[in-house]
């Protein structure tokens, strides 16, 4: 055909070729050490960032409930790496647990305690609940959770904005458990929020993200706005899908604290939550609808 030669090279002179190749690429690059030269790289390897007045390294929120012993539950915080764990106050007291006791357990671990209004069904119990917290453990610091449905425990948006809206005023920096629906986020806002927790999927059923299509567009539409997702992560892979959508942290307790070795399983979190972050940073590849060849094959020998 013409245009075309037929090659005389051998297979081995050809790999003779490349292998030469190879060994030159370095004497190339000899004298270049500023490019050449990586930082060390650590697995847990996270920026700062700033939230309710803290300045945090870790983006992982940790739950502190359903644990076998309070050491496993120490360990397990310890393990994950965790700056801020939250409490059920409510539950707490339910099953007799002096909070001091427990406060105590928290404040040796070097954690920043995040006290939560869980079970509370009214915005009513919740502001109650809200500055009995405070009182007991100076924080100005709580995550906002009322209840609308006892089925999904998912939260009741009106009730919420109503205790919210106190709330702020009162002096506190809410955390609202909320859904994902972007018009209740920006209500929240509104009314003096500052940050979002948007779930992932209903509490404990380890589901991961039922609708991370939600959560990319509270992310898009709320671009300066600390989100943390919290509820439904199962397993570190969903912690890890999160993170790679550009939210800002993840809470999570059950996927922990019911794993058959809850202080592993905070290691894993720790590390896959570290890596989705460090992913978003660096820039996931988008997807493609075809395939598209990784190595060019324009400009090379053909073996015929």
């Amino acid at each position: 055909m013409a245009g075309l030669e037929r090659s005389t090279a051998t297979p081995r002179d050809l790999v003779a070729v490349c292998s030469a190749q190879v060994k030159e690429e370095p004497a190339k690059r000899a004298g270049d050490t500023e490019q050449s030269t990586l930082p060390p790289s650590r697995p847990e390897e996270t920026s700062e960032w700033q939230i309710g007045g803290r300045t945090l390294t870790s983006r992982f929120f940790l739950g502190t409930a359903a644990y076998p012993s309070p050491q496993v539950l120490k360990d397990a915080i310890q393990a994950s790496g965790a700056q801020v764990v939250t409490m059920g106050l409510r539950r707490q007291l339910a099953h007799g647990t002096e909070a001091s006791d427990f406060f105590a357990l928290i404040q040796a671990t070097g954690s920043h305690l995040l006290p939560n209004t869980a079970g509370c069904h009214t915005a009513r119990e919740a502001i109650t609940l809200a500055h009995m917290a405070r009182e007991l453990f100076d924080t100005s610091w709580i995550k906002l959770e009322v209840v609308g449905d006892a089925h999904t425990l998912q939260p009741d948006p009106f009730e919420l904005l109503t205790a919210a809206t106190q709330l702020v005023k009162d002096g506190f920096e809410v955390f609202p458990y909320c859904m994902d629906d972007l018009v209740s986020c920006q209500r929240l806002l509104d009314a003096g929020c500052s940050v979002l927790m948007p779930w992932g999927a209903p509490i404990g059923s380890g589901q991961g993200l039922v609708n991370p299509g939600a959560l990319r567009t509270l992310r898009a539409r709320l671009p300066g706005v600390p989100l943390i997702v919290d509820a439904g992560i199962g397993s570190p892979a969903d912690a890890v899908q999160a993170m790679e959508l550009g939210l800002d942290a993840v809470l999570l307790n059950s996927a922990v604290a019911h794993a058959v070795d809850p202080v592993r399983m905070a290691r894993a979190f720790k590390l896959g939550i570290a890596s989705g972050r460090l992913a978003f940073e660096a820039g996931v590849m988008p997807r493609q609808d075809m395939a598209v060849a990784s190595t060019p094959v324009a400009g090379h020998p053909i073996l015929l």
